[in-house]
Formats: structure tokens, sequence, C-alpha cells
């Protein structure tokens, strides 16, 4: 990097600090700092949703799966993921924004004490938060890994640097700066892929041309659709975890269907980044398909390749621009968290630890919103010191196998929780699934992996869990059916068609945070 990629690079960060103040301005309460108070246009909502599902494992993890195997990292990440939210935008997209336009809440989990109980709701709100803390250690790892590429520094100090500028602008300025400044970054992502896409066809011209490279040696087998560990188990298991995964079961992507003014607005942005996922992520692939022939990767995952043939082809300024490319990445990933688990820890989990807590007014909350908010950040921020240490591997493994595993057991009762179809599986069928999930983790990636010669494959390591939970919650819903009349008022008032909050004919109460509930936890009054 020279001097105009270091400017590049500074005056991003300068507009990401300037959109965070401006949008300050719009954040009067907690609703307005969690789903932008209902406000927010379906398009908008549907690139934020797109954008906040990035981040800079995409340029180092998925880098090295490209430089290894090929378009597999397409037809078993991006694909499954754009086929996941169009089929979410039409069974989950609309009932999660009846959460909020309904039930008035300000968290995804804030309805499940009423529709399961609050033990339920606080392991979920527990799992789901330490879950999304090594996730986001994994994201400030892989930036700071490409940032040390290009500069020197080192991964600690790129750690701090990226978490730092993020934690300003997400901090005062809740999920409306979230979403602006995923706007802008959408905006750099297209111009950095595109010249990088243009840099890298302009090279084949050497190698057969656009068509003919396929024949290259160094690319045998790169245009096969399934190779290696990602295989057809891989690609279904990793269909239906992204089906609950970028439809609300991370809990940012919920908040982007929270945050429009209506169930059918949600939708529209659902499908916005439904098409976004099919066609974008092709652009940035090619480059890195490409890249065994432009490079040679110092390590042994590939890991470091994008970063190499970035620094080989782009001349200086389009080399700051792409640099600026994946901190947008990272950056908006790392803030929509940040925000999601500040909602889940402020709704739901500090009213039931802290009596205090319990009666924060509006300027209270949005104080505690925002204090969560940089502690967050922070303990994901020491995390990721960590990544590379035995405990977690490397960035990919987390990435993969520690969210894609252990997502499923927290997602499920939360996700199918919402559709009639699963109304009879009540808090029994909800905690089951849930501890028996995580176990059925642990006993697969690690004692029963220790004692497998060549250890458990990865597509079983990571569907196992999900599939245990799945049939645990189905299976005891049925042997044990919990579904009382005011669960079942919850599940009519966000399956009823209609954008009015006196649309459903079974009106189900509006949910108080966590530790607003009384003796009777989990109630709900029918009939207001």
């Amino acid at each position: 990097m020279n001097g105009l990629d270091w400017s590049v690079l500074i005056g991003y960060f300068a507009v990401m600090v300037a959109i965070g103040v401006w949008s300050h301005k719009r954040v009067d309460d907690v609703s307005d700092f969690f789903t932008a108070g209902g406000k927010m246009p379906w398009w908008l909502s549907g690139i934020s949703h797109h954008m906040s599902g990035y981040s800079a494992v995409m340029f180092t993890g998925y880098a090295g799966i490209a430089y290894t195997y090929g378009v597999t990292s397409f037809v078993t990440w991006s694909f499954p993921i754009a086929l996941g939210v169009a089929i979410g935008s039409k069974l989950f997209a609309p009932r999660i924004n009846r959460l909020r336009s309904r039930l008035h809440v300000a968290s995804p989990l804030e309805y499940l004490k009423n529709r399961y109980n609050l033990p339920t709701q606080q392991a979920l709100a527990w799992s789901g938060m330490l879950l999304k803390i090594v996730d986001v250690a994994a994201k400030w790892a892989a930036i700071a890994t490409l940032l040390s590429v290009f500069t020197g520094i080192t991964l600690n100090q790129g750690i701090l640097i990226t978490g730092v500028i993020t934690g300003i602008y997400c901090t005062i300025g809740g999920l409306w700066a979230d979403a602006l400044t995923e706007l802008g970054q959408f905006v750099i992502q297209l111009l950095a892929g595109v010249a990088m896409f243009v840099a890298v066809v302009m090279k084949l011209g050497d190698h057969g041309g656009f068509f003919g490279v396929w024949d290259e040696p160094a690319l045998q087998g790169h245009g096969k659709p399934l190779v290696g560990p990602y295989g057809t188990v891989f690609l279904l298991a990793f269909l239906f975890i992204k089906l609950f995964e970028y439809n609300g079961g991370m809990l940012n992507q919920a908040q982007r269907y929270m945050a429009t003014a209506n169930a059918r607005e949600a939708a529209r942005g659902a499908r916005l980044s439904a098409v976004l996922w099919l066609v974008w992520p092709v652009v940035l692939f090619f480059p890195m398909w490409m890249s065994p022939l432009l490079v040679e990767s110092q390590k042994a995952d590939g890991s470091d390749s994008y970063a190499l043939m970035t620094e080989q082809l782009l001349p200086h300024g389009l080399l700051g621009l792409v640099i600026v490319g994946f901190f947008s990445h990272t950056m908006a990933m790392c803030s929509s968290d940040a925000n999601a688990i500040a909602a889940v820890f402020t709704r739901d989990v500090a009213p039931v630890l802290s009596k205090r807590a319990r009666g924060w007014g509006q300027r209270s909350g949005l104080l505690a919103a925002r204090l969560t908010t940089v502690i967050f950040l922070g303990l994901s921020m020491a995390v990721a010191t960590q990544v590379d240490s035995p405990t977690f591997k490397d960035i990919i493994t987390v990435v993969i196998k520690w969210v894609a595993g252990l997502m499923g057991p927290i997602a499920i009762p939360m996700m199918l929780g919402l559709l009639r179809p699963f109304r009879r599986s009540g808090p029994t069928a909800a905690l089951t699934s849930w501890g028996l999930g995580l176990v059925a983790f642990w006993l697969v990636n690690y004692p029963i992996s220790w004692s497998v010669e060549g250890g458990v494959p990865l597509e079983y390591q990571v569907s196992i869990p999900l599939a245990v939970s799945l049939v645990l919650y189905i299976v005891v819903g049925y042997l044990k059916p919990e579904d009382t009349p005011e669960r079942l008022a919850i599940i009519e008032r966000v399956n009823t068609d209609g954008d009015g909050d006196d649309a459903s004919g079974a009106a189900a109460a509006i949910p108080t945070p966590a530790g607003g509930v009384d003796d009777a936890v989990g109630r709900s009054r029918v009939g207001d």
C-alpha cells in the first residue's frame, strides 16, 4: 500500500463515523436503535440483509476453498443462502415482521417468553449470545489477517483498528447506522468487485481466454460443483442450515425483517436479498477460482490467495478500494451482530438479572443498549485473538463447524415456533431439542470424531446437531403437546394476513421485557 491506498482507507473510516453521527439524530428510543422504528424502506432492508451476511471470511476462508476446489465454493455457500432466503421470504420474513408490528417486541427472541416460557427464552438468549461472540471473533480475525498481508501490522492491531471504528458508528447510530453504512458498503463492494473481475479477465488471455481457461492443469477439477469434503450431503445440510440461519436464526437478519413497515415490505426485501445472493457472489468468486493460475498461496489452506492476487493485479488506489471492500464486508456483519446481541441482552436478559433493568425508561434503555453494544464488541475482539489457538483451530473451522453446527439447536425453537404446523411444540419440546442438539454437536465434533479414523466428515459435524434438534422438537411436541390457548393466540397473531395490529381475530398480549413478566411467566392475555 502507498499513500493513495491509505487515503482511500482512512477516508472510508471517516465516512463510516460520519454516517454514525448523522444516524444518531434518528435514534430517539430503543425501538429506533434496534428496529429502525419500523420505518426502513424495503429496498434498504434487502440490501442491508444481503450485506450483513458477508464478512472478510469470504476473502480468506472461502477464498481458500475456491483456490483449492473451485466453483464448489459458490455451489455450497451462496447458492444455498439464495435459495434459503427465497424460501424464507414467504415462510419467515412476514411473520418475523409481525413480531414487531403486532407484538411490539424489539428483540427477535423477546416473543419466546410468551410462546414458550422464560427458561426457554433465557436458554436460547444466552447460548445465542455466546455463539455470536465466537462467530464475530472469527470475522475480526479474518479481516485482521487480510490487513496484515497488505500493511504488515499484527493480527491484534488489525482487530483493534477495525473493532474500534465499527464500535463508534454502530453504537451511536444503531440499526439506522448499520443499514446506511451497509448501503455505502454495497456500492464500494460493487466497484471493487468489478475492478477485480476485470483485472483477472484481462490476465486470462495467456491461459486460453475466458472459456478455455478451465482446461488449464492448475484448474483441474475446479469446474465441478461438488468436490472434496463438499459433497451432496454437505450441500443439502448447508441448504437446511442456511434456511434457518439467514432468515433470523442468527438474529441480525431477523432485525432487517422487523425494520420494515409491514409484512409485505419485509417479504420484498427478502426477495431482493435472495436475488443478490444468487447473482453477485459469482462476480466475487470468479477471481478466486482463477487464483491458482495467478498466484501461489503461502498458506496451506490458500486463505491468503485473494489478498496476494489483489496486490499483484491492481494499481494503487484501486488496491485501496478493494481493501476497503474487505473492511466493508466485515464491519457490516459485525455491526449488525452487535446490534442484535445488544437487543437480546437489553430486552431479554438484563430484566431477568436486574430489578432495576425492568424499570428502564427510554433514555436509560437506550444508554444500556449502547453500553451493551460496546461490551459485546470488546468481548468478541478479545476472543478473536485466540481464533488460531488449538481450541478454535482456524477461521474457516470456526465459521463452518461451530457456527453452522451450533446454530441449529438455537434456531429450531425460535423459527419453527412461528409456524402453525408446530403449534403443539411447547417449552418441553423447545428445551429438549435445544439441549440435546448441543450435546449432539459436542459428541460428533469431539469424542466421536476423535475415535473415528480420519474424524467425522464435515457434513455430518454440521448437520447432525440440527437434525437431532429438528426431530426432537417435532416428536416431543407430538408426544407432549403444550398448545395452550395463550400460545395459540400468539401463533395466530403472527400468521394472519393483513398488516394492521388488529388484523387477527385472536389477539395476543404485547410482550414486555423479560423481567416484566409476573409469576405466571410467559402468559399472554387473550382478547385485548
